[in-house]
């Protein structure tokens, strides 16, 4: 499969900055709430949040972007080469 034809799901979800680790906390409805200790300057609680995400999922890192609320704690990140019901799945086996 190409990477053109590999699927992108957008996955909604709610971080948490500065907290005690990091942490898959689950879901509330269809976005996933996650806390990471990173603080929220400079880019530092997102690069954690796609990485914590990027780990659970057995992705690279690089495979997924903030595609919205890079200032926000809302945000969506695309994760490119899994359909959603594999980030779902593989979401609730990490947890």
């Amino acid at each position: 499969m190409s990477s053109s034809q590999a699927p992108t799901t957008l996955l909604p979800v709610r971080v948490t900055p500065a907290a005690s680790r990091d942490a898959l906390l689950g879901w509330q409805g269809d976005v996933l709430r996650l806390s990471v200790a990173a603080p929220a300057e400079r880019g530092k609680a997102n690069e954690a949040a796609l990485r914590l995400l990027a780990a659970a999922l057995g992705l690279p890192r690089e495979r997924l972007r903030i595609v919205r609320g890079q200032t926000s704690r809302q945000k969506v990140v695309a994760i490119q080469g899994l359909d959603e019901a594999e980030v779902r799945a593989r979401l609730d086996v990490a947890r």
